[in-house]
């Protein structure tokens, strides 16, 4: 892997590292508990990813956890006590803020590639939903876990992302049951995108972030909010934002590179612009 440059943070439980290559990895850093969520690490990263809409380095994201695990949700201690403590406007505070982590990773235009090599559960099931490519390790699962503590199961957006994924009634039964799926059942039904050998999980996904990196990420990100609009449109209105979109794309450099590249018998590249 390249060179990586440390970003000092305020939460605890969370680095990020950025490369040459414009490859930015969160790794979430508790592995001593399979990486739980606490308070301060929802802020921090809902904060990451806003911001790194307009960090020029960066170009794609890793998110992966350490220990063998990606995330095993809320911190029981450290989140779901205390929340015991807060009034309903308190309560919807909360549930407001983890809704803005995803949020902001969707309305991210730079692809985010989760790697999972262990579980994720709860909130991290629905963080893995949220990026763009799903890569998982052998040992990978996912647990949709809310109904098994009492709470609806469509949180943190899992009710509109899981169905559009792997279909309503596979996606129903995962969220009323909140049983465990593994890595080759998930791969079967299209919630990851693939698997592969448990220790180079975190290799794979880096390896596909750095790849998507090398591209035209002025399109990529086009190709994404497009992705993301189109969720809700008819055929009619998608051609037409699908029209307006690639006549814009057209007018950039990186379209003309690739054509000049490919005249002259060789790799474009691409500047983002």
């Amino acid at each position: 892997m390249s060179h990586r440059e440390v970003t000092p943070l305020s939460a605890e439980g969370v680095r990020l590292e950025i490369d040459e290559a414009g490859v930015a990895t969160i790794t979430l850093d508790r592995p001593e508990r399979k990486n739980p969520l606490t308070f301060a690490i929802y802020a921090e990263l809902t904060r990451l990813f806003h911001e790194m809409e307009a960090d020029e380095r960066i170009k794609t994201v890793v998110l992966r956890g350490e220990g063998g695990a990606f995330c095993s949700g809320g911190d029981v201690h450290e989140i779901i006590g205390p929340l015991f403590e807060r009034d309903h406007k308190g309560l919807w505070e909360f549930t407001r803020m983890t809704c803005d982590l995803i949020e902001n990773m969707r309305a991210l235009s730079k692809p985010i590639i989760a790697a999972i090599d262990g579980i994720a559960a709860g909130a991290g099931s629905v963080m893995a939903l949220a990026s763009d490519i799903r890569i998982a390790g052998e040992k990978g699962r996912f647990a949709f876990l809310f109904v098994k503590v009492g709470l609806c199961g469509a949180d943190m957006g899992a009710a509109y992302l899981l169905p559009r994924i792997i279909g309503l009634g596979r996606a129903t039964e995962l969220l009323m049951t909140g049983d465990v799926i593994r890595a080759p059942e998930a791969l079967a039904c299209g919630l990851v995108n693939r698997v592969v050998p448990q220790e180079s999980v975190h290799e794979e996904a880096y390896g596909f972030a750095k790849r998507l990196a090398e591209g035209p990420s002025f399109a990529l990100g086009m190709t994404k909010r497009s992705l993301n609009e189109e969720l809700g449109m008819d055929l009619r209105a998608a051609l037409e934002a699908e029209a307006r979109t690639q006549a814009m794309c057209m007018e950039t450099e990186d379209f003309r590179e690739a054509y000049e590249a490919f005249v002259e018998k060789r790799a474009p590249q691409f500047k983002g612009r």
